[in-house]
Protein backbone atom coordinates (compact mmCIF):
# COMPACT_ATOMS: atom_id res chain seq x y z
CA UNK A 1 0.00 0.00 0.00
CA UNK A 2 1.53 3.29 -1.09
CA UNK A 3 1.43 6.72 1.05
CA UNK A 4 -1.22 8.15 -0.65
CA UNK A 5 -3.70 5.37 -0.31
CA UNK A 6 -2.62 4.92 3.67
CA UNK A 7 -3.09 9.06 4.05
CA UNK A 8 -6.70 8.02 2.42
CA UNK A 9 -7.53 5.51 4.59
CA UNK A 10 -6.61 6.89 7.57
CA UNK A 11 -8.64 10.35 6.57
CA UNK A 12 -11.46 8.20 5.83
CA UNK A 13 -11.50 6.49 9.12
CA UNK A 14 -10.82 9.05 10.86
CA UNK A 15 -13.97 10.87 9.51
CA UNK A 16 -16.27 7.51 9.94
CA UNK A 17 -15.47 8.07 13.30
CA UNK A 18 -16.15 11.53 13.44
CA UNK A 19 -19.30 10.55 11.55
CA UNK A 20 -20.32 8.02 13.93
CA UNK A 21 -20.00 10.68 17.47
CA UNK A 22 -22.12 12.66 15.28
CA UNK A 23 -24.89 9.86 15.06
CA UNK A 24 -24.69 9.06 18.45
CA UNK A 25 -25.92 12.76 19.33
CA UNK A 26 -27.97 12.86 16.96
CA UNK A 27 -29.95 10.03 17.71
CA UNK A 28 -30.06 10.71 21.47
CA UNK A 29 -31.64 14.52 20.29
CA UNK A 30 -33.94 13.04 18.00
CA UNK A 31 -35.46 10.09 20.40
CA UNK A 32 -35.63 12.71 23.30
CA UNK A 33 -37.42 15.60 21.78
CA UNK A 34 -39.65 13.25 19.66
CA UNK A 35 -40.97 11.54 22.37
CA UNK A 36 -41.01 14.52 24.28
CA UNK A 37 -43.00 16.85 22.07
CA UNK A 38 -46.26 15.25 23.02
CA UNK A 39 -45.86 16.55 26.29
CA UNK A 40 -44.22 20.17 25.43
CA UNK A 41 -46.51 23.06 26.24
CA UNK A 42 -46.88 26.14 27.80
CA UNK A 43 -48.90 24.73 30.23
CA UNK A 44 -46.44 21.90 30.96
CA UNK A 45 -43.60 24.46 31.65
CA UNK A 46 -46.14 26.97 34.08
CA UNK A 47 -48.11 24.19 36.07
CA UNK A 48 -47.15 22.35 38.64
CA UNK A 49 -46.77 18.44 38.98
CA UNK A 50 -49.94 16.70 40.39
CA UNK A 51 -50.08 12.46 41.31
CA UNK A 52 -46.65 12.31 41.74
CA UNK A 53 -45.36 13.84 38.96
CA UNK A 54 -47.68 11.64 36.57
CA UNK A 55 -49.81 14.35 35.71
CA UNK A 56 -49.57 18.05 35.47
CA UNK A 57 -46.13 20.11 34.76
CA UNK A 58 -42.85 20.71 35.95
CA UNK A 59 -43.07 24.71 36.96
CA UNK A 60 -41.58 24.05 40.42
CA UNK A 61 -38.89 21.00 38.92
CA UNK A 62 -38.06 23.74 36.41
CA UNK A 63 -36.91 26.83 39.17
CA UNK A 64 -35.35 24.11 41.61
CA UNK A 65 -33.15 22.97 38.94
CA UNK A 66 -32.26 26.13 38.02
CA UNK A 67 -31.64 27.48 41.89
CA UNK A 68 -29.57 24.60 42.30
CA UNK A 69 -27.42 25.42 39.22
CA UNK A 70 -27.09 28.89 39.72
CA UNK A 71 -26.66 28.93 43.63
CA UNK A 72 -23.93 26.57 42.97
CA UNK A 73 -22.03 28.54 40.59
CA UNK A 74 -22.21 31.15 42.21
CA UNK A 75 -20.44 29.68 45.45
CA UNK A 76 -18.00 28.05 42.52
CA UNK A 77 -16.76 31.19 40.43
CA UNK A 78 -15.04 33.31 43.11
CA UNK A 79 -13.27 30.24 44.17
CA UNK A 80 -12.28 28.49 40.85
CA UNK A 81 -11.06 32.17 40.09
CA UNK A 82 -9.16 32.76 42.93
CA UNK A 83 -7.15 29.20 42.38
CA UNK A 84 -6.44 29.94 39.00
CA UNK A 85 -4.46 33.80 39.88
CA UNK A 86 -3.04 31.93 42.79
CA UNK A 87 -1.95 29.32 40.42
CA UNK A 88 -0.94 31.14 37.37
CA UNK A 89 0.57 34.17 39.46
CA UNK A 90 2.07 33.25 42.54
CA UNK A 91 2.76 29.72 42.66
CA UNK A 92 5.61 29.25 41.01
CA UNK A 93 7.32 25.95 42.05
CA UNK A 94 6.88 23.18 39.23
CA UNK A 95 6.58 20.69 42.02
CA UNK A 96 3.46 22.61 43.17
CA UNK A 97 1.82 23.29 39.84
CA UNK A 98 2.30 19.78 38.80
CA UNK A 99 0.80 18.52 42.68
CA UNK A 100 -2.11 21.16 42.12
CA UNK A 101 -2.77 19.94 38.52
CA UNK A 102 -3.20 16.55 40.25
CA UNK A 103 -5.15 17.54 43.08
CA UNK A 104 -7.92 19.24 40.17
CA UNK A 105 -7.59 16.01 37.91
CA UNK A 106 -8.84 14.13 41.10
CA UNK A 107 -11.38 15.92 42.29
CA UNK A 108 -12.87 16.31 38.40
CA UNK A 109 -12.61 12.01 38.24
CA UNK A 110 -14.49 11.85 41.06
CA UNK A 111 -17.04 9.63 41.18
CA UNK A 112 -20.47 11.88 41.78
CA UNK A 113 -22.36 9.34 43.82
CA UNK A 114 -18.94 9.34 46.20
CA UNK A 115 -18.65 13.14 46.00
CA UNK A 116 -22.24 13.07 47.10
CA UNK A 117 -22.23 10.75 49.78
CA UNK A 118 -18.98 13.01 51.41
CA UNK A 119 -20.61 16.10 51.23
CA UNK A 120 -23.85 15.30 52.40
CA UNK A 121 -21.62 13.64 55.63
CA UNK A 122 -19.79 17.11 55.78
CA UNK A 123 -22.32 19.69 54.70
CA UNK A 124 -25.72 17.70 55.59
CA UNK A 125 -24.66 15.88 58.85
CA UNK A 126 -21.81 17.56 60.23
CA UNK A 127 -22.62 21.26 59.71
CA UNK A 128 -26.02 20.33 60.40
CA UNK A 129 -27.68 21.52 56.85
CA UNK A 130 -29.61 18.24 56.41
CA UNK A 131 -31.46 17.31 52.77
CA UNK A 132 -32.02 20.81 51.60
CA UNK A 133 -30.92 22.78 48.17
CA UNK A 134 -27.98 24.54 49.93
CA UNK A 135 -26.55 21.26 50.72
CA UNK A 136 -26.64 20.49 46.79
CA UNK A 137 -25.46 23.61 45.72
CA UNK A 138 -22.55 22.71 47.43
CA UNK A 139 -21.96 19.51 46.67
CA UNK A 140 -22.43 20.51 42.82
CA UNK A 141 -20.04 23.60 43.46
CA UNK A 142 -17.48 21.40 44.10
CA UNK A 143 -18.15 19.20 41.42
CA UNK A 144 -17.96 21.95 38.93
CA UNK A 145 -14.71 23.74 40.60
CA UNK A 146 -12.27 21.92 38.41
CA UNK A 147 -14.41 22.99 34.97
CA UNK A 148 -14.55 26.40 35.70
CA UNK A 149 -10.52 26.69 37.05
CA UNK A 150 -9.70 24.88 33.52
CA UNK A 151 -11.73 27.54 31.80
CA UNK A 152 -10.28 30.66 33.73
CA UNK A 153 -6.89 29.57 33.79
CA UNK A 154 -6.96 28.77 30.41
CA UNK A 155 -7.98 32.32 29.38
CA UNK A 156 -5.13 33.88 31.84
CA UNK A 157 -2.32 31.52 30.04
CA UNK A 158 -3.35 32.76 26.66
CA UNK A 159 -3.04 36.57 27.68
CA UNK A 160 -0.46 38.32 25.01
CA UNK A 161 2.88 38.89 27.06
CA UNK A 162 2.39 42.45 26.52
CA UNK A 163 -0.20 43.15 28.68
CA UNK A 164 1.72 41.94 31.73
CA UNK A 165 4.68 43.51 30.40
CA UNK A 166 3.02 47.07 30.39
CA UNK A 167 1.82 46.05 33.94
CA UNK A 168 4.99 45.69 35.29
CA UNK A 169 6.68 48.34 33.84
CA UNK A 170 4.21 51.03 35.01
CA UNK A 171 5.45 49.46 38.78
CA UNK A 172 2.37 47.75 39.19
CA UNK A 173 2.43 45.32 42.17
CA UNK A 174 1.15 41.69 41.82
CA UNK A 175 -2.48 42.50 43.36
CA UNK A 176 -2.78 45.37 41.44
CA UNK A 177 -2.17 43.89 37.91
CA UNK A 178 -4.64 41.28 38.63
CA UNK A 179 -6.87 43.86 39.19
CA UNK A 180 -6.20 46.03 36.62
CA UNK A 181 -4.78 43.75 33.62
CA UNK A 182 -5.34 40.04 34.26
CA UNK A 183 -9.38 39.95 35.50
CA UNK A 184 -10.52 42.44 33.13
CA UNK A 185 -9.00 40.64 29.78
CA UNK A 186 -10.16 37.35 30.66
CA UNK A 187 -13.27 38.28 31.15
CA UNK A 188 -14.13 35.93 28.41
CA UNK A 189 -12.63 33.00 30.21
CA UNK A 190 -14.07 33.58 33.29
CA UNK A 191 -17.93 33.50 31.60
CA UNK A 192 -17.06 30.24 29.97
CA UNK A 193 -15.97 29.18 32.43
CA UNK A 194 -19.42 29.90 34.49
CA UNK A 195 -21.38 28.29 31.56
CA UNK A 196 -19.19 25.03 31.37
CA UNK A 197 -20.09 24.75 35.16
CA UNK A 198 -23.94 25.56 35.01
CA UNK A 199 -24.53 22.85 32.23
CA UNK A 200 -22.53 20.40 34.10
CA UNK A 201 -24.38 21.11 37.49
CA UNK A 202 -27.66 21.03 35.14
CA UNK A 203 -27.09 17.60 34.24
CA UNK A 204 -26.10 15.88 37.45
CA UNK A 205 -27.83 13.66 39.07
CA UNK A 206 -26.74 10.99 41.81
CA UNK A 207 -24.74 13.85 43.94
CA UNK A 208 -28.30 15.65 44.22
CA UNK A 209 -30.34 12.75 44.57
CA UNK A 210 -30.76 12.21 48.35
CA UNK A 211 -28.81 15.44 49.35
CA UNK A 212 -31.10 18.01 48.05
CA UNK A 213 -33.93 16.65 46.48
CA UNK A 214 -37.68 15.62 47.26
CA UNK A 215 -39.53 13.60 44.68
CA UNK A 216 -42.70 15.09 45.32
CA UNK A 217 -44.47 17.22 47.86
CA UNK A 218 -42.56 20.64 47.59
CA UNK A 219 -42.59 24.07 46.12
CA UNK A 220 -40.66 26.77 46.01
CA UNK A 221 -38.29 26.89 49.47
CA UNK A 222 -38.69 29.59 51.86
CA UNK A 223 -35.68 28.78 53.94
CA UNK A 224 -32.07 27.35 52.93
CA UNK A 225 -32.32 23.93 54.84
CA UNK A 226 -35.56 23.01 52.45
CA UNK A 227 -35.33 20.89 49.81
CA UNK A 228 -36.21 21.11 45.89
CA UNK A 229 -37.96 19.29 43.09
CA UNK A 230 -35.18 18.97 39.93
CA UNK A 231 -36.06 17.88 36.64
CA UNK A 232 -32.91 15.03 37.01
CA UNK A 233 -35.33 13.55 39.99
CA UNK A 234 -38.47 13.87 38.14
CA UNK A 235 -37.31 12.53 34.93
CA UNK A 236 -35.71 9.58 37.09
CA UNK A 237 -39.12 8.66 38.75
CA UNK A 238 -41.36 9.24 36.41
CA UNK A 239 -39.01 7.17 34.03
CA UNK A 240 -40.17 4.05 36.21
CA UNK A 241 -43.72 4.18 35.29
CA UNK A 242 -43.58 1.96 32.39
CA UNK A 243 -47.42 1.14 32.31
CA UNK A 244 -48.21 5.13 32.36
CA UNK A 245 -48.45 6.43 29.14
CA UNK A 246 -48.80 10.25 30.77
CA UNK A 247 -46.04 9.80 32.85
CA UNK A 248 -43.22 8.52 30.42
CA UNK A 249 -44.64 11.36 28.28
CA UNK A 250 -44.07 13.89 30.69
CA UNK A 251 -40.74 12.19 31.69
CA UNK A 252 -39.65 12.62 27.95
CA UNK A 253 -40.82 16.41 27.90
CA UNK A 254 -39.02 16.93 31.30
CA UNK A 255 -35.76 15.24 29.68
CA UNK A 256 -36.25 17.90 26.49
CA UNK A 257 -36.31 21.13 28.78
CA UNK A 258 -33.49 19.64 31.06
CA UNK A 259 -31.59 19.01 27.36
CA UNK A 260 -32.58 22.16 26.36
CA UNK A 261 -31.06 23.93 29.37
CA UNK A 262 -27.57 21.90 29.22
CA UNK A 263 -27.61 22.85 25.24
CA UNK A 264 -28.27 26.60 25.71
CA UNK A 265 -25.38 26.59 27.88
CA UNK A 266 -23.05 24.87 26.06
CA UNK A 267 -23.62 26.96 22.78
CA UNK A 268 -23.27 29.66 25.23
CA UNK A 269 -20.03 28.89 26.24
CA UNK A 270 -18.88 27.94 23.02
CA UNK A 271 -19.80 31.24 21.88
CA UNK A 272 -17.91 32.62 24.47
CA UNK A 273 -14.40 30.53 23.88
CA UNK A 274 -14.40 31.43 20.16
CA UNK A 275 -13.60 35.08 21.61
CA UNK A 276 -10.83 34.29 24.02
CA UNK A 277 -8.16 35.76 21.57
CA UNK A 278 -10.02 39.37 21.45
CA UNK A 279 -7.85 41.70 21.72
CA UNK A 280 -8.91 45.58 22.43
CA UNK A 281 -8.34 48.09 19.50
CA UNK A 282 -4.72 49.95 19.56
Amino acid sequence: MTRIQKEKLFSKALGFLTLFACSILAFILFAVFSRGFSAFSWEFISSEATDFGAQGGILYQIFGTLLLMFASITICLPIALGTALYQSEYLKSSFFQKAFKIFMASLNGMPTIVLGLAGYLFFGKFLGIGVSWLTGALILAAMILPTAHAAILEAIETLPEHYQETGISLGLKPNQRILAVVIPHSVYGIVTGALLGLARAGGETAAIMFTATAFSGVSIPQSITEPVATLQTHILILAQEATNPTALANAWGAASVLLGIVFFLILGAKSVRSRLSWEPEQ
